[in-house]
């Protein structure tokens, strides 16, 4: 990876999700391409939901980071709605910064149609149920833990499908 690529990436990690303060767009898995052409930077993002609120505030903050970089004399985001976002692109880093946030990242492994929980970000128990499956996002579930008796968000999974 070249070093301008480096430091874009490094800048992205520190602009963060805005209805999740401390998560990363770049560890949501939000960032599909980078290109640099002189000093000129496109960056083609991947929303997690078609109608989300936060991408014209994403769009801006992302703008402003990386066009900060001395180098850079104009920076570019275009949201793909091509590319589809899936929770498998989060980070590990960004799901340990959702428990930290107080959301579980979603399950491993889900296959769609499935029923699902989550560990709570919490206390880390598995005795959790959903309690509805329309959070206060679209991206988001509330559930509760048995254990701690904290109600929980959590990262709904959104997976590819394979036919």
């Amino acid at each position: 990876m070249n070093q301008h690529l480096k430091e874009i990436e490094a800048v992205l990690k520190t602009v963060d999700d805005p209805e999740l303060p401390s998560v990363s767009v770049f560890d949501l898995g939000m960032v599909h391409d980078v290109k640099v052409i002189g000093s000129q930077v496109l960056i083609t993002m991947v929303p997690t939901f078609a109608g989300c609120p936060a991408l014209d505030f994403i769009k801006r903050d992302v703008q402003k980071a990386v066009g900060d970089l001395p180098w850079v004399s104009d920076c570019e985001v275009h949201f793909s709605f091509e590319e589809k976002w899936s929770t498998d692109a989060i980070t590990d880093e960004g799901k340990t910064q959702l428990k930290k946030h107080g959301v579980a990242p979603p399950p491993e492994n889900y296959q769609p149609g499935e029923e699902w929980t989550v560990d709570c970000p919490y206390c880390g128990s598995d005795y959790t149920s959903m309690e509805n499956v329309f959070g206060p996002t679209a991206c988001r579930s509330i559930l509760y833990c048995t254990s701690c008796r904290n109600p929980f968000e959590a990262m709904k999974p959104v997976v590819d499908y394979v036919y």
